[in-house]
C-alpha cells in the first residue's frame, strides 16, 4: 500500500506564496499520475493541478497562472510532487490533498475518479 504524505501548509498573507510537497512511499509499481486537490469548508473537493508521467499538466480554472505543479521521480521508486502556489487569495484557503495513480489514463478523467491513493491533507490558510 502506497502512502502519501503532504507537507508545507500553513498560514500566509494574501498575495504570498507557499510550496506544498507530497512524497509517495516506495513502490515497485510505478506511480504515473500525481495531483493536488483541495476542499474548503462547505464546498466540494476540486482539482487544483494534475500531472501525468509524460509531464502533461492540467490546472483548475481558478489557479491557472498562479499555481505550478512539478514532480521528481527518484530512481522510479520514490515519487515527489510539488505545488508552488503564488499570489495566494483568501479563496485558496482549504485542505489540500495529494493524490496518486498507477494509471496514466486516469489522471485527466473528467469525473475526478481513478486515483489509487490519497494523502491525509495539509491545511492552507490565507489571511487578508
Amino acid at each position: 500500500q502506497v502512502q502519501l504524505v503532504e507537507s508545507g501548509g500553513g498560514l500566509v498573507q494574501a498575495g504570498g506564496s507557499l510550496r506544498l510537497t507530497c512524497t509517495a512511499s516506495e513502490t515497485i509499481i510505478p506511480i504515473n499520475g500525481m495531483a493536488w486537490y483541495r476542499q474548503a469548508p462547505g464546498k466540494q473537493r476540486e482539482l487544483v493541478a494534475a500531472m501525468n508521467s509524460g509531464g502533461t499538466t492540467k490546472y483548475g480554472d481558478s489557479v491557472q497562472g498562479r499555481f505550478t505543479i512539478s514532480r521528481i521521480n527518484a530512481k522510479n521508486v520514490v515519487y515527489t510532487v510539488y505545488l508552488q502556489m503564488n499570489v495566494l487569495k483568501p479563496e485558496d484557503a482549504a485542505v489540500y490533498y495529494c493524490a496518486a495513480t498507477h494509471s496514466d489514463s486516469d489522471v485527466f478523467r473528467a469525473d475526478g475518479y481513478g486515483w489509487d491513493y490519497w494523502g491525509k491533507g495539509t491545511l492552507v490558510t490565507v489571511s487578508t
